[in-house]
């Protein structure tokens, strides 16, 4: 395992090898501080939603290879049934979490703005459940096959926007080399607090399920990063960490700044290492998971309950009733919206996501997947702005938390030279949209970089075949 010789000097000169986390607040170089808005539905208990509607669910809700189809328009399905097989060596399952019949598979429209080939069930309000639904099990008497097995079956994927299958993290080649299993507590996305409501209202489970990965690498620790804005769920961590005296695991307190909850930042702040493009988080010694995805292994190997819910939250000032939602997967986005009261005013821009990483909709007849976060509608779409040349103040340069130069990168875009845009190091790009948001001339760095990038690797894979 190659680190960074500097980071591992940080690591030893701060007192944060494996097991020691200083209690105070860590951060990364660059990252903005937007305007929030989770004083809409940070203090929102999460509300259960029961659909109505079909549903829909796309094979295609990670990263990797489309699940295969095991239904056919006719048959009935019940809550908890796999109704899509995981294929090939990343991809995950998908599971109804309904009870009703299969209308038909064919493609649908989703919140990425792609048609991918769905599953569409007719919900028969029954939400009858498949046999074992709910079974409590003793997680230390299972093995580590058994829990990965279990994890692959219940169909988790990171829950943090990026869908990677959770049952590939959680088998590295090296298990014996991480070192330091992370929860990302950060929720530095503008607007979400579905994230934040978890950890206040479920934080056993969040901790259960970190101990449940613990066992699976022996000799790391577990760390939950929480921006320091969240002192209740800090401290609520601290005591029951305290009382049921969970030595392997401590409670990490993060400054709050935006991309706190990057995968390349957060562990950059929690342990001084830094990994690029090239490497995987394994590659330094890390396995990092979201809130809610944590909680699902939770539910899949203590509670032999699959991944069928999503808490997202419903927000902006274009919303009736701004709250935070736990909404079975395969749910319309217009039944979400009329769950939080529907629209008190014409936004605008609606995004699913939030405003700096989120996806802009044209449409709510999109289905919750189990990757979706949040529904944000906005009155006032800010970014739409005119924009202006560069007047090359460098702010971009100083917000940006991978250490580009977004002026020259969109300097080489504009000119179509690709070559001199990978030399920039425009692929280690993590669009988080911090250079967008400083930009006084308002140009569309981040959205130009996306692009960029989307065609080069569509370049490389051609080559490759």
């Amino acid at each position: 395992m190659e680190i960074n010789d500097k980071s591992d000097k940080v690591l030893k000169k701060e007192g944060s090898a494996p097991g020691r986390i200083p209690m105070k607040a860590r951060t990364f170089k660059g990252g903005i501080h937007p305007y929030d808005g989770k004083e809409l539905t940070r203090d929102m208990p999460i509300r259960e939603v029961e659909p109505s509607g079909e549903m829909v669910y796309p094979l295609l809700q990670h990263i990797g290879a489309p699940a295969l189809s095991l239904v056919k328009p006719g048959d009935r399905v019940l809550v908890g049934q796999l109704i899509g097989e995981a294929v090939g060596a990343i991809s995950a399952n998908v599971i109804s979490s309904v009870s009703g019949t299969v209308l038909k598979i064919e493609p649908r429209l989703t919140a990425r703005g792609d048609e991918i080939n769905s599953i569409v069930v007719e919900n028969d309000g029954l939400f009858e459940k498949v046999s074992g639904f709910g079974e409590k099990r003793d997680y230390r008497q299972l093995g580590r096959d058994e829990i990965i097995r279990a994890v692959k079956d219940a169909g988790i994927v990171g829950m943090g926007g990026a869908g990677f299958p959770t049952h590939v993290k959680l088998s590295p080649k090296n298990p014996e080399e991480i070192e330091y299993v992370i929860v990302n507590g950060a929720e530095c996305e503008p607007y979400l607090t579905s994230d934040y409501r978890e950890m206040m209202e479920s934080p056993e489970l969040v901790l259960q399920g970190l101990s449940i990965i613990l066992t699976l690498f022996k000799n790391a620790v577990g760390v939950v990063g929480v921006e320091d804005n969240k002192p209740e769920a800090i401290s609520q961590f601290e005591r029951i960490i305290s009382q049921k005296r969970l030595e392997r695991i401590s409670v990490c307190p993060l400054k709050t700044k935006y991309p706190q909850g990057g995968e390349r930042t957060l562990i950059k702040a929690v342990t001084g290492r830094e990994i690029n493009s090239a490497l995987l988080p394994a590659d330094a010694g890390c396995i990092v998971s979201n809130i809610d995805t944590v909680i699902s292994v939770c539910r899949a190997v203590s509670l032999s309950t699959p991944l069928i819910t999503r808490v997202i939250t419903v927000t902006g000032d274009a919303v009736q009733n701004p709250g935070n939602f736990r909404v079975p997967t395969g749910t319309s986005y217009r039944e979400l919206l009329e769950a939080a009261g529907g629209f008190k005013g014409q936004p605008e821009k609606i995004i699913s996501g939030g405003p700096m990483m989120g996806n802009a909709l044209f449409s709510l007849d999109v289905p919750v997947t189990k990757n979706s976060s949040a529904l944000t509608c906005l009155l006032h779409d800010e970014a739409a702005q005119e924009e202006q040349p560069c007047i090359r103040c460098g702010r971009c340069v100083s917000v940006c938390p991978e250490n580009l130069v977004p002026q020259l990168m969109m300097k080489y875009v504009r000119q179509g030279d690709y070559e001199a845009f990978e030399k920039a190091k425009g692929m280690e790009c993590v669009e988080c949209g911090c250079c967008s948001y400083a930009c006084p001339a308002k140009r569309n760095l981040t959205q130009t970089f996306k692009q960029a990038r989307q065609q080069i690797l569509a370049q490389r894979r051609r080559e490759a075949k």
